[in-house]
C-alpha cells in the first residue's frame, strides 16, 4: 500500500493478458453490502478508443499514453440503500481499490480518475442508460522518468502528504 501511488506517465510496453486477469480477479473479490457486487467493468485496450476516452475530461489527455484503461461502472438495480445512501458507489470504491492494490503488486501503474464527462465515457463505450460510470483508471507499466507534468501534478495534488491519525481519528465518541 505504502508504494501505490498516480501515475500519469506510461511506457508503451503491453500489459499481459494474465495481468489484467489478476487484477480484474482482485476487484472482483471486493466485499459488498449483502453481497451485491453492483461492479462491472470495462477493459480498453484500442488505442483509438483510448484516446477518446482521454477527450472526455478537460485534462485527461495525458491517458494516451496507457496501454490499458479500466472503466469501472456499476448497476444501480443491484444497489443496496440504507440510511438515504446508495452503496454501490461504496462497493465500487472498495472493488477499484482491491484493483489498484493488485496493479501495484504486480509493478503496473494507475490513476484513478473521476474527473470525466461521464455523458461522453458512456457514448463512446456504449453503456446502457440505467449502467452507472463511476471511474476510471489506465493501467499499464510506468515510464522510466516520470514526465514534467506528472511531478508538477503531485507537487500541486500535495499527494504524498496525509492527515496526521490525530486529525482523522476519534475514540469513543465525536
Amino acid at each position: 500500500m505504502k508504494t501505490r501511488h498516480s501515475v500519469r506517465t506510461y511506457s508503451d510496453q503491453p500489459v499481459e493478458d494474465e495481468k489484467i486477469a489478476a487484477v480484474l480477479g482482485a476487484a472482483r473479490l471486493a466485499p459488498s453490502a449483502r453481497n451485491s457486487q453492483p461492479w462491472r467493468y470495462i477493459v480498453v485496450k484500442d488505442r483509438e478508443t483510448i484516446a477518446k476516452l482521454s477527450d472526455s475530461g478537460r485534462l485527461n489527455s495525458w491517458i494516451k499514453s496507457a496501454p490499458v484503461v479500466i472503466v469501472a461502472c456499476a448497476d444501480p438495480k443491484d444497489d443496496v440503500k440504507n440510511n438515504d445512501m446508495e452503496y454501490y458507489l461504496l462497493a465500487v470504491g472498495i472493488s477499484m481499490e482491491h484493483l489498484v492494490l493488485m496493479a501495484t503488486e504486480l509493478g503496473l501503474g494507475t490513476c484513478w480518475l473521476a474527473g470525466y464527462n461521464e455523458a461522453k465515457v458512456r457514448d463512446v463505450l456504449g453503456v446502457p442508460d440505467r449502467i452507472k460510470v463511476v471511474a476510471m483508471t489506465p493501467l499499464g507499466y510506468p515510464a522510466d522518468k516520470p514526465s514534467m507534468r506528472d511531478m508538477l501534478t503531485k507537487s500541486l495534488a500535495r499527494s504524498k502528504n496525509r492527515k496526521s491519525l490525530e486529525e482523522i481519528v476519534r475514540y469513543e465518541k465525536w
